[in-house]
């Protein structure tokens, strides 16, 4: 696990800048800046929408009694979408941005739900103390 986040904090952030980097020779550095700002604005704007909407869902199924497991599991992702976001970079803030966009959001979601569904039958995770 500290491997795993040594290379998150490390690895990550020089790729972001070699693509930074890389993309400023190519179209200058105001205009990198500019791109990095707009997609950071256009993902927080679509994170707002996305998780207002979510946030509608849960409180309308949590009124007529139904747990809103699937919209859970939005928020869920929405919010690592929006930390995606704040983190400054091109690759962070598209990652993002498709974690917002419903279609591959719906796809990530089940890829999820497969993985924990595989993860409870290996044993790796164990739920049975929570019901």
């Amino acid at each position: 696990m500290l491997l795993r986040l040594f290379l998150c904090f490390t690895i990550i952030p020089v790729i972001e800048l070699y693509f930074l980097i890389k993309l400023g020779s190519i179209i200058g550095g105001f205009n990198t800046i500019i791109i990095v700002l707009g997609t950071g604005f256009f993902g927080a704007w679509l994170a707002r929408m996305e998780g207002m909407q979510t946030l509608i869902r849960v409180r309308e199924n949590m009124q007529q009694g139904i747990m809103p497991t699937e919209d859970l599991i939005d928020a869920l992702i929405i919010f690592a979408a929006g930390v995606l976001l704040i983190t400054p970079g091109l690759l962070t803030d598209c990652s993002g941005i498709l974690l917002l966009w419903p279609v591959t959001r719906n796809k990530f979601k089940k890829f999820l739900k497969q993985k924990f569904k595989k993860m409870m039958s290996d044993g790796t995770i164990d739920i049975t103390h929570l019901q």
